[in-house]
């Protein structure tokens, strides 16, 4: 089977440059990437379109068609759009049905072959399928990971927001306009967990375009972890050097008699929503948890709390009010921060921290899936994980009552501190919560089962 992935405003590039350095650079390259690996190991040709970048700030993206070393049946197809330079993906919808969608179909009309399904991510990836399907284009899945609906709910509800300057700077009237198109058109909408669904397609700005009680029109396939990066007896090239740096950085952050306690470890993109200041306000209200362990945040490109080179506005905002409650509460000596710059260089910390029986944190208000705390629980952390979103069917079996992992109300830093507290603490639950959370991950989330359930949808397609 020839399979198309459309993704405009996601850069592939087989060294995986800047991911995590901007939000267009985030979980949905990795989610791509490695689903696309999957399928082309199981011999299907798989071509990941995106758009070309020819732009000295962001280098690695020129070459008209590129691909990953050892995987021959995955391309890496650039279609040009917009210019040369790199735009925000909210800057891109103008460009999508005018420029990128007639040159993706003059692509294939020049090379004699179309592909047989195509499956689109993300509102503009869905628009740019929905437009190329009714040029003659293949018919499409929709994977939307998260919606415009919902962030802009999110938004509206900060102080001082108003709706005007949200739409200039996010475009959401044309975001939740292509949503609506895609989500109409699409033959199948895949979704990680039956709570996405319900609660994200069952959106009232969706109302008409799509019925998320419609069980034809979807399918649930959770999104898997990279075994080979993320497994707990793996070990890997950077293991030595990344123990070392780590244990370099916690004896320069953390007082001299706190050096072997377990770790708390928080790592994801510096973003409000992420909500980093819920986790370290419950580390600074529970001397318990203080006593207990030391708080980690990795912050890719920071060498330690004080850094701002090269962090946006946005997140130097966070990391300054991360300070501030340090300040507040006199955490300076149980606080660590610094920058790990790879999958592989996370693993390891992941690997080496789990010897001092640590934790993983993720206390996101709303994480739609959360694949970060999957990869943690592979590499053997258990996890402490928001129960705002789809962990709280990753993490919980609700037919048997039975835990993978802690789930933890991110809008309470109490509760937050309790759940942390049942593995870093006198309770004896660590080693438990380490099993029960691997296993869940070998038997519930690996790519090559989420590539299993992608083909049994593209074979139901038309």
């Amino acid at each position: 089977m020839h399979i198309a992935f459309l993704n405009p405003q996601a850069n592939f590039d087989p060294e995986d440059r800047y991911w995590t350095e901007h939000p267009d650079f985030g979980g949905q390259l990795v989610y791509v990437k490695e689903l696309a690996l999957a399928l082309g190991r199981m011999g299907h040709r798989v071509d990941i379109l995106t758009r070309r970048i020819m732009d000295p700030r962001w280098r690695g993206f020129e070459e008209s068609l590129d691909g990953y070393p050892g995987e021959p049946h995955v391309r890496i197809v650039r279609i040009p759009c917009g210019g040369d330079h790199f735009l925000r993906k909210e800057d891109l919808w103008p460009y999508l049905g005018t420029e990128w969608v007639p040159r993706i179909v003059d692509f294939f009309q020049a090379e004699g072959h179309a592909p047989d399904v195509a499956t689109a991510h993300y509102g503009d990836g869905g628009l740019s399928a929905a437009l190329w399907e009714e040029l003659g284009g293949p018919p499409y899945s929709l994977t939307g990971h998260s919606l415009g609906a919902q962030k802009l709910d999110r938004l509206l509800a900060q102080p001082d927001s108003n709706l005007v300057d949200l739409d200039v700077h996010y475009r959401f009237a044309r975001r939740i306009a292509a949503e609506r198109v895609a989500m109409s058109r699409a033959s199948r909408i895949i979704t990680s967990t039956r709570q996405e669904r319900m609660e994200q397609y069952g959106h009232q700005a969706y109302m008409s375009a799509v019925d998320p009680h419609d069980d034809r029109k979807f399918a649930v396939v959770p999104p898997g972890v990279n075994l080979e990066i993320f497994g707990a007896d793996v070990r890997g090239a950077d293991d030595d050097r990344v123990a070392r740096y780590v244990e370099a950085r916690l004896a320069r952050d953390v007082a001299e008699h706190r050096c072997k306690l377990p770790t708390v470890i928080c790592s994801s993109r510096l973003d409000p929503k992420k909500n980093h200041i819920g986790l370290v306000h419950a580390f600074a209200e529970s001397a318990e948890l203080q006593a207990a362990a030391n708080l980690i945040i990795v912050v890719r490109g920071a060498t330690d709390i004080h850094s701002r080179k090269g962090l946006n506005p946005t997140e130097s905002a966070v990391l300054d009010e991360i300070v501030s409650v340090c300040e507040g509460h006199g955490l300076w000596g149980k606080v660590c921060v610094f920058s790990l710059d790879s999958q592989s260089e996370l693993a390891a910390a992941y690997r080496h921290l789990s010897a001092r029986q640590s934790a993983f944190a993720l206390t996101a208000l709303y994480e739609p899936f959360g694949l970060a705390p999957l990869e943690a629980m592979a590499s053997g952390l258990p996890a402490a994980v928001t129960r705002s979103g789809g962990p709280s069917e990753s993490l919980y079996d609700e037919a048997t009552g039975r835990e993978f992992g802690i789930l933890v109300d991110p809008a309470d830093p109490a509760d937050i501190a309790a759940g942390l507290l049942r593995l870093v603490g006198p309770g004896n639950e660590w080693r438990a919560f380490q099993k029960a959370g691997r296993q869940r991950v070998l038997s519930c989330y690996t790519w090559e089962q989420t590539a299993a359930g992608y083909l049994e949808v593209f074979a139901g397609l038309g």
